[in-house]
Formats: C-alpha cells, sequence, structure tokens
C-alpha cells in the first residue's frame, strides 16, 4: 500500500519513523512519501520537504514566514495528489495538518485520513475538535486520558500505547551500576540529582540559572545537568559558570538510571523520569510572573501542566509554574523529595500507577497494526 506521512518537527520525524519501520513489518510492498525528517528518509521513500522548512512556531513566526508557509501547504497537497495513497497519516503538527486533512477530505474524497499522536487540543484551542470530527476518519491516541476526552465529544479514538515505554524499554546500558557510571562518566560517588532543564535555548535559559542554586544547599549531593541534542557546550557554559554542577550528554536515560531525585522542566522528560521511578519536582518558568500565569489559567483547559499529573488525574509531582518557581520554593520542594521518605515512597507509588496505565510497550507496532488492518 501507499503512505503519505506527515510529520513537522523532530518529534515527529521519531516517531512517524517507527511507524514506517512498523508498517514495513506488516506490509512488503509499503511505498512511502513524505514530509519529515532524516530518521523518516532513512526508513526509504519519497521526500518531499523537510520539517526543518517547516518549523515556524507561533503567530509572528507564521505571519514573518507566511510565504513559505503557503508554499509548504501547495507543494504538500500537489505531492498527495500526484503520489494517489491509499492513506494519509499525520502526525502531530494541528495547524499544518488540520489544513491538509481538510484538503484531501473535500478534494480527494476517497483517500481516508489518519491521525497518529493527537495534538493536544485538550489543553488549549478544543475548537479544534470540530475539524478532527469532520475531516479525520481514524484517530491513534498516546495518552490514556485522550480516550475520555475524546468520548466526551462523541469522538471513538484507539490508544495505542506510549513512545515513552518503549525508549525506556528498549534503552541500552540497563544493566550498567551506579559505581560503573560514576566512573565512566568522570562523577563522584555521592547521590545524583539530576536536572533536566528542557530542549531548546528559551527555555533552558529560563529555567537551569534557578535549578542551580540548588546545588550550594545541598553539598551531600552531586547536580547533574543532562545536556539536551543539539544545543552547544557554550550555551551551558555560559549559564553554569561559577557553579560547581557538571554535565554530561547524551546520557539523559543513564543519568535518570541512576538518579536519587530530580528537577524537571516540564514536558515529555516528566513522564520519562516517573518511567525510571525517580521522585521529581517539576517547574516551567514563563516569562512575566504572576500576569503570565494568569493569561495562561485563562487559555489552558486542564488542572495540571506536567504529563505525570495528567495521566495521573492527581497531582503526584509537585509543579512550580511560573512566579511559583522560585529558589526558595524550588529549595522547599525538592527538600521534600530529597528527605522525605513517605513523599518519595508515595510518589513512586503513584508511579507506578501510571505505568499500568500506559500499558506495554509496542505503541509503532500497535498502531501500524491497526492501520493495516483497517486498510486491507
Amino acid at each position: 500500500m501507499k503512505y503519505f506521512i506527515i510529520a513537522g518537527e523532530a518529534s515527529g520525524d521519531l516517531h512517524a519513523s517507527n511507524l514506517m519501520r512498523e508498517l514495513k513489518v506488516k506490509d512488503a510492498k509499503a511505498e512511502f512519501c513524505f514530509l519529515g525528517g532524516d530518521l523518516m528518509a532513512a526508513q526509504g521513500g519519497t521526500l518531499v520537504k523537510h520539517y526543518r522548512d517547516m518549523a515556524f512556531m507561533g503567530i509572528i513566526s507564521v505571519v514573518l514566514n507566511l510565504r513559505t508557509v503557503l508554499k509548504n501547504l501547495k507543494d504538500c497537497k500537489h505531492s498527495i495528489q500526484a503520489f494517489q495513497p491509499d492513506v494519509v497519516i499525520l502526525v502531530d503538527y494541528p495547524s499544518f495538518n488540520l489544513r491538509i486533512a481538510k484538503f484531501v477530505k473535500t478534494k480527494l474524497k476517497n483517500i481516508p485520513v489518519y491521525y497518529y499522536i493527537s495534538p493536544k487540543i485538550w489543553a488549549w484551542k478544543e475548537y479544534r475538535i470540530k475539524s478532527i470530527k469532520k475531516y479525520i476518519d481514524k484517530m491513534y491516541t498516546i495518552l490514556p486520558f485522550e480516550t475520555p476526552f475524546y468520548k466526551k465529544h462523541n469522538f471513538e479514538v484507539t490508544y495505542v500505547g506510549n513512545p515513552c515505554v518503549d525508549s525506556v524499554a528498549l534503552r541500552p546500558n540497563q544493566d550498567e551500576s551506579f559505581t560503573a557510571f560514576t566512573q565512566r562518566t568522570g562523577l563522584s560517588d555521592k547521590p545524583i540529582v539530576a536536572l533536566l532543564a528542557g530542549s531548546r535555548k528559551q527555555e533552558i535559559k529560563g529555567c537551569l540559572p534557578t535549578m542551580l542554586k540548588m546545588a550550594k544547599h545541598y553539598p551531600q549531593y552531586q547536580f547533574i545537568v543532562a545536556g539536551a541534542p543539539g544545543i552547544d557546550s557554550s550555551f551551558y557554559e555560559e549559564l553554569m559558570t561559577g557553579t560547581t554542577v557538571k554535565i554530561i550528554y547524551n546520557e539523559t536515560y543513564n543519568l535518570l538510571q541512576q538518579a536519587h531525585s530530580a528537577v524537571v522542566n516540564s514536558g515529555t522528560a516528566t513522564l520519562e523520569t516517573a518511567l525510571f521511578r525517580v521522585p521529581q519536582v517539576v517547574v516551567y518558568n514563563i516569562a512575566g510572573g504572576i500576569l503570565a500565569n494568569i493569561a495562561q489559567s485563562l487559555i489552558l483547559k486542564v488542572k495540571y501542566v506536567s504529563l505525570v499529573n495528567l495521566i495521573a488525574d492527581k497531582e503526584l509531582v509537585k509543579e512550580l509554574i511560573a512566579h511559583y518557581f522560585t529558589e526558595k520554593n524550588l529549595r522547599y520542594q525538592l527538600e521534600r523529595v530529597l528527605f522525605l521518605q513517605a513523599q518519595r515512597n508515595k510518589m513512586i507509588e503513584g508511579y507506578y500507577e501510571i505505568i499500568a496505565l500506559l500499558g506495554e510497550p509496542g505503541t509503532a507496532k500497535h498502531a501500524a497494526e491497526e492501520i493495516y488492518k483497517s486498510l486491507i
């Protein structure tokens, strides 16, 4: 069969490439045409456009690059028409993908449109449910709470598992001991507090300085920064000047495997930290402090920002957001995580509940099986 897949950013490239790999297992005659990245290209097929040329985030960026955005849409539509796929598969990236979905369902009516990895309409822009119900034939989700959310809107989805479960289950070095890890990476034998400050420069700059201040209060621990891929070491060096905190690159999972506790910038990393059963404090810096937090509360439709709390549907980990993210507050919450065993045990028990909800590894495999089964 012929699959046209659209992923507009790095994470989508990863998830889509895994899906392509599993589709080839199910369908020996699979052909691919796609908008994506290098990981998808490695699976074979025709790359129409790289996500580097599509990554425009926010209204200002889109307006400034409107000509390019419109050309990307036009090129994508022409490629779909030329390829004549058996199915169009969209991976997150809703602003672009929902426009393509509308085109396919109104102009190329016989081609089904599937969504793999739902847009976060449960957090904001819930009005997009109208377009999803109108233009999407099937939705394959990766978060358990998305099933009741869509059910509320009378739209049936299929939960296929979570990619983080797969990544953690398949990681290398699972048997590495604490001593072997610290000797290999040049760390001391003190218990580790992992600092996961995010993957983008703006968010790292916003939260890492406050994270770093914790090291001076707890000399009995070693605070280690997980260096994000694609971020120059010079960027970190400038932020970390004058501290005793060390940084290691390309070792995030190995670091979490050995960590006693963690301070984590809100995002996928909070869920990954939970999968390693590491007690954590979640932080998120918002420019503008309390005013920004009020504005955000008017936009967001969820009680929590971390995936851990969203999946648990309760405050399992403490979230320090916007003006609550201060050195004083972080120190107080970190001490509860470091020293209160009852607090640590309660959090870890909650992690096991989340892990049970997420299910077994095999997300891309499950999605590929469901997609192929629906097309034959």
